[in-house]
């Protein structure tokens, strides 16, 4: 439960603060992707089917606020979840750089299937000229996560939560 209240309240603060800041900074590519970070947090540290819903959620979430169609994000974030939850359950250490570079494959994936699963007469035609742009950003959320983990890391022990159930 202590679980789900705190990533619920993560990511409404994920949320809030990726729809806030383009009004600060005009260059969308240096937002970093703080739901795809929050949900590979989750699939390297949380295993079983409460973080597949929390990371569900957080989808659910991200179509809600950015008036996309419901469920691409949904489906999306999910699916990072589980490839983190997949990789990182065989692999023998799970730390920063691991996850930095779950996230970097993350945003970009996340960022590919939106464009391809949310404009059908896009398809595959317009990946190619913004690649560039979600490699960008896939590499500033990637710079940004390690420090995203450590903040949730302490939150979590403030809370009373396990910080690390897979291995260090």
């Amino acid at each position: 439960m202590r679980l789900s209240i705190l990533f619920a309240v993560l990511a409404y603060l994920a949320l809030a603060i990726e729809t806030s800041i383009p009004y600060w900074v005009q260059t969308r590519v240096l937002i970093p992707n703080l739901i795809v970070i929050l949900a590979v947090d989750l699939g390297l540290r949380h295993h079983g089917v409460i973080p597949a819903l929390i990371a569900f959620a957080m989808g659910y979430a991200t179509d809600a606020f950015s008036g996309s169609a419901l469920g691409i994000n949904a489906f999306l974030i999910t699916a990072v979840y589980l490839l983190t939850y997949e990789i990182s359950s065989r692999l023998l250490v799970t730390n920063a750089a691991v996850g930095a570079t779950f996230v970097f494959v993350g945003v970009i994936v996340t960022s590919v299937g939106a464009l391809v699963l949310g404009d059908g007469s896009a398809g595959f035609a317009a990946v190619g000229p913004m690649l560039t742009s979600f490699a960008a950003n896939a590499a500033v959320s990637a710079l940004v996560a390690p420090a995203v983990f450590r903040f949730v890391a302490i939150l979590k022990r403030m809370v009373g939560l396990p910080v690390s159930l897979a291995r260090e």
